[in-house]
């Protein structure tokens, strides 16, 4: 199966990704980690990618196809991948569209994450660290037995710099104007699938499961 998963910050796309691969096996191709991982290896592409990074520019969408490419061609990702976090615009989807189709490798399907704003800006303002256990909470949605745990033993709940309202809020225009675009090119070459992002993690896994139709 492959797959691209789409979602705004906070729909938990990249949870859902981590699930489909734990379970069958399907590599998590996130771009953010494929260019990462080619500077730590100091790659001819890890180096080129430093420099323009280092010089404060974007890195070209060619070198993270050819990252993209690279990836793609490992044992691991012949029987399916899971793409998180691109493409992120149309053009970007068109040229990942030439090079799937050059390696005989199209998308299965391309799956919306779809959660409603309020709850977006809940789930990401609402996000805090337990200073003791490192435990992610959210004071919206975790249980206040798991709230009270980290507090009563002395900890803190302490949130990140760029999980305020006006970040948050952002992000998420940023999304909206960027990458809900590409639902209706997905849409136009009939590969898009909504899935109801609302709710626990393992109800929306389900959700993507049956509507994938990779549900036993």
């Amino acid at each position: 199966m492959r797959i691209i998963l789409l979602g705004a910050p906070g729909s938990g796309k990249g949870t859902q990704a981590e699930k489909l691969m734990d379970d069958f096996g399907l590599p998590q191709i996130s771009t953010g980690n494929l260019l990462r991982q080619a500077i730590a290896d100091d790659t001819e592409i890890g180096k080129q990618a430093k420099e323009i990074m280092a010089a404060g520019n974007l890195v070209s969408d060619e070198i993270v196809l050819d990252l993209i490419r690279i990836s793609l061609d490992s044992p691991s990702s012949q029987s399916g991948f899971v793409l998180d976090g691109y493409p992120r615009n149309i053009a970007q989807a068109e040229s990942l569209d030439v090079l799937l189709t050059s390696i005989n490798q199209p998308l299965d399907h391309a799956v919306l994450i779809d959660v409603d704003s309020d709850t977006l800006t809940k789930r990401l303002s609402g996000r805090r660290m337990c200073s003791l256990t490192g435990k992610i909470l959210n004071i919206y949605f975790s249980d206040q037995s798991e709230i009270d745990e980290c507090l009563s033993s002395g900890g803190e709940l302490i949130q990140r710099s760029d999980d305020n309202i006006e970040s948050i809020t952002n992000r998420i225009n940023v999304y909206r104007e960027q990458t809900e675009p590409l639902l209706e090119y997905y849409k136009s070459i009939g590969l898009l699938i909504i899935a109801d992002g609302n709710g626990e993690i393992d109800e929306v896994y389900k959700r993507v499961l049956k509507l994938t139709n990779m549900m036993d």
